[in-house]
This record gives C-alpha cells, structure tokens and sequence, in this order.
C-alpha cells in the first residue's frame, strides 16, 4: 500500500484473446467469457467482433446496458426507440435496454467494423427502468493529458477528469494511450471490479508487473473496499489499452439469450411481453 493511503492493484489473471470464424463474414473473440458472473460482476461479458454488413439483423434486449466500441469501420445502428445513427472509430454507443428495445447494429456497406462489445448488467430496481441511448464520440470526451499519456474519459474519471455519461451501475470506462517508456497510475474506488484489454503494443501492468501485448486481457486484483485504489500502467511499445471496471451487484443473473434478469420467471416473462409485442415494433 502506497504512503497517501491508495491501494495499489495488482493483475490476478492475464489471458490472451484467440478470435474464431463465426461466419465467412464474422469473427469473435471473446474477452470475458458469458456465464462468470460472479467473477466478473456487474459485467456480463466482452466480445471483440469483426463483421461485414450482413451480420446482425433485429433482435431485442431487456435488463442490460450495451456498450460498443468502435475501432475501426463504420457502425449504424438503428432501434425502435432512439432511431438511427453512425458511429465511427473512437465513437461509443451507451445503450440501456431496460424494460426493453428492439436494436440492429451493423457495419456500414463497404466498411467492415471491428468493435468492443460488453454488456452491463443492470441492477434489480432498474431492469424495468425505461430504455436509453448515450451516443459519444470519442473527440467530445473529457481528456486527461500529461507528458506521455493521453486517457479519453467515457464514464466515470482519470485523476479528477469525469465524463458526464449516466449509469445505473458506477463503471470507470477510460480509453489509455501511453508513450514507450512513460507510465500512469488510473485510479478507481476500491470496491470495484475491473480489467483492462490491450488493443495495440505493450507494456506491464500493476504492482506485479504483469506483461501484456495486443490482445491480452488482465484482470484487477481486489484492493480494500473502503480505500482508495489505482492499477500502475507501464509502456515498453506505445500502448493503446481499455479499462472497465464497476461496482459489483452481487444479486442472482438468470440470463437466456438477449435477455438478462434475476429470475427464471422473469426471462419467460421478458419472452412473453417480446412475442406479444410489448417491446414496440
């Protein structure tokens, strides 16, 4: 533990993604694997996709956020509550599903996308809450500079840098860019979960100084609940790198297909009021 009192992370676990060939026009890595959840709480899973327009048609969505990151493409994205919109490299989408939403994302005619997608759960008191879009892109966030880093801020904040994003579950979300040979401590309450993925070059991570190169997942340590804490971040290649963490649910996940509640009966009544045509046309 540092002298001021903040509780310095170290990584528990580090794995490297391997994408499989989902469809002659998709690929899918999966960062955190569905089905952990509480291991991963409050986040559900993490897909790194690569897809041709074509790939996703309609579907719904209840008790859940959505939260893509765009690399690379261009993303449209259409539902039957917000209407439509584009994203682009940098750009994240924040869609609460809530009560329920019939959504189609897709990549743009003749712009394959490769993207980020986690889902959040939503705690018990909002799984019903009314849906939401957050649109952000990436040039209007909040920045934290300093020599050798750049931290673009999507949800919750960098050294006293915050974003005015809105969650039903407290998640840090920061987008970290450091220079060879420069490092940078992002700070995080300490009773959240939270891991980072690697999208370019290499670096060493936390107090343990874990390695981790283009598509390594690494997974935070737990640090005291009531202190503060921050995971250390050191770049040997210029590093481009991802950071989710969130303040746990610890509540019962029953999860079948779109849907993401507390209870079976509540997924036979999320497919009930889906079919009925409950969640709009």
């Amino acid at each position: 533990m540092a002298e001021n009192n903040i509780v310095e992370r170290e990584i528990s676990r580090s794995w490297t993604v391997h994408p499989e060939q989902a469809s002659p026009i998709h690929t899918v890595g999966m960062v955190l694997e569905p089905g952990q959840w509480a291991r991963h709480d409050p986040f559900l899973f993490l897909a790194e996709d690569w897809f041709e327009e074509g790939t996703f048609d309609f579907h719904p969505h209840r008790g859940i956020e959505t939260v893509t990151y765009v690399i690379s493409g261009k993303l449209t994205h259409y539902d039957n509550k917000f209407g439509e919109g584009t994203l682009l490299p940098g750009d994240v989408q924040w869609m609460t599903a809530g009560r329920g939403v019939i959504h189609k994302e897709d990549a743009a005619k003749d712009s394959p996308v490769h993207s980020l997608q986690l889902w959040v759960n939503l705690p018990r008191d909002d799984k019903m809450t009314e849906p939401r879009y957050q649109n952000m892109r990436g040039q209007d966030m909040p920045l934290r500079q300093e020599e050798g880093v750049a931290i673009r801020v999507f949800s919750g904040s960098s050294a006293g840098v915050a974003a005015p994003t809105q969650n039903y579950v407290p998640v840090t979300m920061v987008e970290i860019n450091v220079e060879p040979g420069y490092s940078v401590s992002q700070d995080l309450p300490g009773d959240y979960n939270g891991f980072l993925y690697v999208l370019d070059g290499s670096g060493t991570f936390g107090s343990n100084h874990v390695e981790g190169t283009k598509g390594t997942g690494l997974w935070l340590g737990s640090a005291e609940e009531d202190k503060p804490s921050a995971i250390t971040i050191r770049a040997k290649e210029r590093l481009r790198v991802l950071l989710y963490a969130g303040r746990p649910l610890h509540q019962p996940v029953v999860a079948y297909g779109p849907f993401v509640m507390n209870t079976k009966e509540q997924i036979r009544e999320a497919f009930e009021d889906y079919q009925a045509g409950r969640f709009g046309k």
